[in-house]
C-alpha cells in the first residue's frame, strides 16, 4: 500500500499528463533539469514514510480500511492526528528546505469530507460517499493528489457570474445525467505537475446566483481537456546550466507553482463532490483555509530550520560567530520561528470533532498562526541576509570558480583568483563556503523564495483573509462582557 520513492517517481511517467513551460510542450517533464527537484521533494515523503525512524510521524491507521497509509492520504481521528501532521510538515521542511507539495491535498481531504457530510444531511445528496470512495483509492494505491481552490478572479470587484469571461471563475457549463462539464482554472497551484489527481473547489462563499461556481469534484490530472502551464521561479533556470550544482543552491529539492486550465472537462457523477450547492462553499472554504493556514505553523518552521543553521554557519564560515550581535540576531530567529511552531500545535490541541467525525483545528487559532506567517518569516530572512553578508548575491559563477583560463600577472587562472580571494575562515574551504551562500540566496531570494517568503504572505490567504476571520472569532462582545463584569457596568 505505501510506494517508495522510486516507486512514485516511476508512477508519474505513466501519465499523460500536459505540461507547457516557456512557449513550449513539456514532452518528459518528469526528468527535466527545473521541474525535477520539485519530483523529489515529493518523492521525499514517500521515502519517510519507509522509514521505521519516522513511522509514528509520516503514517497512520485509516478510518476508512483499517489499513497504515501515509499521513498525507489521512483523515484526522484526533487532536495527537493534528499535532502529528504539524510535526510530520516540520520533519519535511527540514529535509527539503522546499515545498514538499502533499499538504494542500492533505488539508482538502478533511474539509471536503466533513463539508460533503454536511451537505448530504441538508440535502440528501451522496456527495459523502463519493468522497469516501475516491479517498479509498487514494489511500490503497498511495497517490499524490493536489489541492485546487484559488480561481484567477478577474475583476475582484465583482461576484463570479457578473465576470466578462466566465471562465476566470471554474464553473459548471454542462449538467448532464452522468456528470457535469466544468470549464475555468486554478492558479498559483502548488505541486499541480506532480500529482496523480486533483480535487476542485471553490474559492470563496456563494450566493444563489453564483451557484453554477459553487462545484468540488475530482479529477485526474491527465484528464482530457485538463492542461498545465508551468510557473517559473526566480533563478530557475539555473538549474539548466552545466556548472549548476552550486549556483543554485539546493540542487536536490525545490518547490513547483502552476497554472491549472480545464477546458470543457466532464466529470462522472461518482467523482461529484459538490454541484451547486452555494450555501456550502463558503464552509468548504473556510474549513480548508484553517488546515491548510495550520500546514504553515509546521511546514514553514522546517524551512526556518535549515535557514538558521544555514545563518549560524555562515557566521562560523566568516570568523564573527562569538559577535555578541551574531548570537543575539540568532536567537531573535529561533524565537520567531519557535512561535511560529507553538501556533501552529496550539490550533491542532485545540481541534474540534465535526459531524462527520474527523477533526478540526481551531479556526481562531489557526488563523493567528498563519498571521503570523506573513510577517516573521521575512524577519528571519532579514536577519540571514544580515548575518550572511553580501557575498551571497554578489559571488562569481560557478563556472568562473572552476575557470581555467589564465588571466593574472603570474598565469593564475580566474578560477586559482576565486579561491584566492573567497576564502574565508580555517573552519570551511573556499567551496564550501560557496554552497553556504549559494544555499542561503537559494532561500532568501531564489527559487526556494516562492515557498519561503511569497507564499507565507499569500499562500492560504492573504493577511487580510486572516484578519477578517480573527476579527469574526475574535468575541469581541465576549470580551466586553468581561469588563463590565469587573468594573461592575449593569
Amino acid at each position: 500500500m505505501l510506494m517508495t520513492g522510486e516507486q512514485y517517481i516511476e508512477s508519474l511517467r505513466k501519465l499523460k499528463t500536459r505540461v507547457y513551460m516557456f512557449g513550449e510542450k513539456i514532452d518528459n517533464w518528469v526528468d527535466h533539469p527545473i521541474i525535477r527537484p520539485s519530483i523529489n521533494c515529493v518523492a521525499m515523503t514517500y521515502e519517510l514514510a519507509q522509514d521505521p525512524q519516522y513511522a509514528d510521524l509520516m503514517t497512520a491507521k485509516s478510518n476508512l480500511t483499517g489499513e497504515t497509509v501515509n499521513r498525507f492520504a489521512h483523515l484526522h481521528q484526533s487532536t495527537d492526528d493534528l499535532r502529528k501532521k504539524v510535526k510530520m510538515q516540520r520533519l519535511l521542511g527540514q529535509k527539503t528546505a522546499s515545498c514538499f507539495q502533499r499538504c494542500v491535498g492533505m488539508d482538502a481531504f478533511n474539509a471536503v469530507f466533513s463539508t460533503t457530510y454536511e451537505t448530504d444531511k441538508k440535502y440528501g445528496t451522496h456527495y459523502h460517499e463519493n468522497f469516501k470512495k475516491f479517498l479509498e483509492m487514494v489511500q490503497r494505491e498511495d497517490l499524490v493528489v493536489d489541492g485546487a481552490m484559488t480561481d484567477p478572479k478577474g475583476d475582484r470587484g465583482l461576484p463570479p457570474h457578473k465576470q466578462k469571461d466566465k471562465d476566470l471563475f471554474l464553473h459548471i457549463v454542462e449538467r448532464r445525467e452522468d456528470g457535469i462539464v466544468v470549464s475555468g482554472a486554478k492558479c498559483h497551484q502548488t505541486g499541480s505537475i506532480n500529482s496523480h489527481w486533483h480535487i476542485f473547489m471553490p474559492t470563496q462563499a456563494m450566493r444563489e446566483e453564483d451557484k453554477d461556481f459553487a462545484v468540488s469534484f475530482a479529477c485526474p490530472t491527465d484528464a482530457e481537456g485538463m492542461y498545465m502551464i508551468y510557473g517559473r521561479q526566480s533563478c530557475d533556470t539555473r538549474k539548466m546550466e552545466k556548472d549548476n550544482q552550486i549556483d543554485v543552491g539546493n540542487p536536490k529539492f525545490g518547490g513547483q507553482e502552476a497554472l491549472v486550465v480545464l477546458d470543457n472537462v466532464f466529470i462522472p457523477n461518482e467523482y461529484i463532490f459538490q454541484a451547486g450547492e452555494y450555501d456550502f462553499a463558503g464552509m468548504m472554504v473556510e474549513r480548508f483555509a484553517g488546515y491548510h493556514r495550520q500546514s504553515y505553523g509546521g511546514c514553514k518552521v522546517g524551512v526556518g530550520d535549515v535557514l538558521i543553521g544555514a545563518a549560524a554557519l555562515a557566521a562560523e564560515y566568516n570568523g564573527a560567530q562569538k559577535a555578541s550581535h551574531i548570537k543575539d540576531k540568532l536567537i531573535e530567529m529561533t524565537h520567531l520561528n519557535e512561535t511560529l511552531y507553538c501556533c501552529g500545535i496550539a490550533c491542532s490541541a485545540e481541534g474540534w470533532k465535526t459531524e462527520a467525525g474527523n477533526y478540526q483545528i481551531d479556526l481562531l487559532l489557526a488563523n493567528v498562526c498563519k498571521q503570523n506567517i506573513t510577517r516573521f518569516p521575512y524577519e528571519i530572512v532579514r536577519l540571514a541576509e544580515d548575518i550572511a553578508g553580501g557575498l551571497m548575491v554578489t559571488m562569481p559563477s560557478e563556472t568562473d570558480f572552476k575557470s581555467d583560463l589564465k588571466v593574472g600577472r603570474n598565469g593564475e587562472t580566474i578560477g586559482e583568483i576565486c579561491n584566492k580571494f573567497f576564502a574565508a575562515s580555517p573552519a570551511c574551504t573556499t567551496e564550501e563556503r560557496q554552497k553556504l551562500m549559494r544555499l542561503i540566496e537559494n532561500m532568501c531570494l531564489g527559487a526556494a523564495a516562492v515557498g519561503y517568503r511569497t507564499e507565507s504572505m499569500h499562500g492560504a490567504g492573504s493577511p487580510q483573509a486572516q484578519r477578517i476571520m480573527i476579527s469574526r472569532q475574535g468575541n469581541i462582545e465576549g470580551k466586553k462582557q468581561l469588563a463590565k463584569d469587573i468594573a461592575g457596568i449593569k
